[in-house]
């Protein structure tokens, strides 16, 4: 029986629980792909009776880059609403109740094939990634429900429960006496189907000052003429240092397996209906998967455990591994991974016996793949550089080893002259076409990023029209101090002094009690009326999705006297609009 698996992801999370009900039907004799939605010929949906559906939303409640084309179809107001009559599916979203379109992805989604015909299978499933038990929480009893669901309606069994544990993706072939040509690996510098760019960098400073605890960097790029616009982004592929992989392959090392950073393997696909990565492409050294494609900071999610288990002859850790696998064990598997955010290769040392027995084919469906990041993107095109804002991350949890975020640390360590793939695409913020329609702006900490492109654009404008009427920008900015983490000061105080901007800034350790851009913005409340409800002003929201938005809208609802429904109705205008993030 055919049962198609189609995914909307943004950062893999998505594509893991999307193959994980892929493995689970192979248990049940289903064949039929797993894949992102845009890979699927969308007007073949009409010809499909089963079809599961794994839907993340990213940013104000829209839709991953992978499923957008899909989804656009779906909206085609020609679609007849029996399209879908002969679908039966079921719906799993992925989100994080700290943003107000809490799962408005999936949501969305699920509505439309309803609107089409299509019938659900079992009710739609919404994973919070706040919850103590993370996704897991929802998505394995999701999951159980589906199965059963599924055996009442075809009347189908499963051969064996544990074998959803053996299904690889992936064969791998040791290719004995073969070279790699080092210098030819754009497919794994840049492993995903669009179109990437090499950009130069022409620098890399810290912004904040040394005494500060947190470095922030501003990064300068050759911008190669390419085009974006203010509120774009800038999408780059990290590599793990040299470090981690020198640790990695000690743990080889250490535990004397057959295979070493000079092994040349050929990676082929077990089943027809799984599609080879492009960064398999050719035959691949293990230095340059280490390298490029396994993210050896990922904390490592069920299936690891699943796979560390299968040869583990060990009794105690073959216990562990398992309990880590089932429903029963998200309590135990939570405070081992998820608080001191505990990486695979620390999970690797810990389980010593199930490691000792690992095998190549084991250790590549082990590893998750590096995902693309993406930036705000700090400069407009007329400066002739692409200017990115990046705060570092590092941290301590009760682990000993601080705990580094993958890309920061990349970007930091990059040095002047260095070439890195990357990629412009359009953002999620919309800017009102009306060049006389205010905006106003509101970006704490690195949130400012985008605004500074949205003001450096509009500078470039007026030295082109001096004469020109110019609406007046407003910007709420915040930090802890003037003198240490100002980002932009000599910009935005120019800015300021020529008129194009109206700057109001909250430093929230420079005297006794604290201030936020929250306070500022009450504060302003009669300026801000007139722009809001006069002049049809744009409000625009960047920054940490903690607690920054919610206080921030808590304000603006008191600046127009507690009409909260105008907020709303404004959010559906694209008249207020956040871009956040955890």
């Amino acid at each position: 029986m055919r049962l198609l698996i189609l995914y909307g992801s943004q950062t893999g999370t998505a594509q893991d629980v999307a193959e994980q009900l892929w493995r689970s039907s192979k248990s049940y004799g289903f064949e039929g792909p797993v894949l992102p939605m845009d890979d699927y010929p969308v007007h073949k949906l009409v010809e499909e009776s089963l079809v599961l559906f794994v839907v993340a939303t990213t940013g104000d409640g829209d839709e991953p880059e992978n499923m957008r084309n899909f989804w656009k179809f779906l909206l085609r107001r020609s679609l007849p609403t029996n399209s879908l009559e002969n679908l039966q599916y079921a719906c799993l979203g992925l989100g994080d109740s700290t943003y107000a379109k809490f799962n408005y992805a999936a949501k969305k989604l699920n509505k439309r094939l309803q609107q089409l015909g299509g019938k659900q299978i079992i009710p739609l499933g919404l994973c919070d990634d706040q919850h103590d038990h993370g996704f897991g929480a929802v998505s394995l009893p999701w999951m159980d429900q589906l199965w059963q669901e599924m055996e009442k309606r075809l009347g189908i069994r499963a051969d064996c429960r544990e074998a959803s544990g053996k299904v690889f993706k992936w064969q791998c072939k040791v290719l004995n006496n073969t070279t790699i040509d080092y210098k030819d690996n754009d497919h794994i510098q840049w492993p995903h189907k669009d179109e990437a760019q090499k950009f130069t960098l022409l620098a890399n400073e810290r912004t904040t000052d040394p005494k500060h605890f947190q470095d922030v960097r501003l990064l300068q790029f050759e911008s190669n003429n390419e085009r974006w616009f203010p509120g774009d982004i800038f999408q780059v592929q990290p590599h793990n240092s040299e470090q981690q992989v020198d640790e990695f392959f000690s743990w080889v090392q250490e535990h004397q397996l057959d295979f070493g950073p000079d092994t040349v393997v050929e990676v082929t696909s077990n089943f027809v209906d799984m599609p080879l990565p492009k960064c398999f492409s050719k035959p691949l050294s293990l230095r340059q998967m280490a390298t490029y494609l396994w993210d050896l900071s990922h904390r490592p999610r069920q299936r690891a455990f699943e796979l560390l288990a299968l040869q583990c002859e060990d009794e105690l850790e073959k216990e562990k591994l398992m309990e880590f696998t089932t429903t029963e064990g998200l309590d135990s598997l939570i405070s081992y991974i998820n608080r001191p955010r505990r990486t695979i290769l620390e999970v690797l040392q810990d389980f010593r016996q199930a490691s000792s027995k690992l095998t190549l084919n084991v250790l590549i469906e082990l590893f998750s793949f590096i995902q693309p990041r993406s930036f705000s993107i700090a400069s407009c095109m007329d400066s002739s550089k692409l200017d990115l804002l990046v705060a570092v991350v590092e941290y301590k949890t009760k682990l000993s080893k601080p705990r580094l975020g993958l890309c920061s640390n990349w970007l930091k360590s990059l040095v002047v002259g260095k070439q890195i793939f990357g990629c412009i695409k359009m953002g999620t913020m919309k800017l009102p076409k009306d060049a006389e329609t205010p905006i106003i702006m509101v970006g704490p900490g690195t949130g400012v990023a985008p605004f500074r492109s949205v003001i450096q654009s509009r500078h470039y404008q007026l030295k082109e029209l001096p004469n020109k009427r110019d609406p007046l920008l407003v910007l709420y900015f915040g930090c802890r101090n003037k003198n240490k983490d100002y980002h932009f000061q000599h910009d935005l105080e120019f800015w300021s002094k020529e008129g194009i901007l109206s700057l109001h800034c909250a430093f929230s350790r420079d005297q006794e009690s604290k201030i936020y851009v929250q306070h500022l913005i009450e504060k302003n409340a009669e300026q801000l009326q007139h722009f809001i409800l006069e002049q049809r002003a744009v409000i625009l929201v960047a920054g940490s999705s903690k607690n920054m938005p919610k206080s921030v809208k808590e304000a603006f609802i008191k600046v127009l006297n507690g009409q909260e429904d105008l907020i709303e109705q404004m959010i559906k205008q694209k008249r207020y609009q956040e871009e956040t993030w955890s």
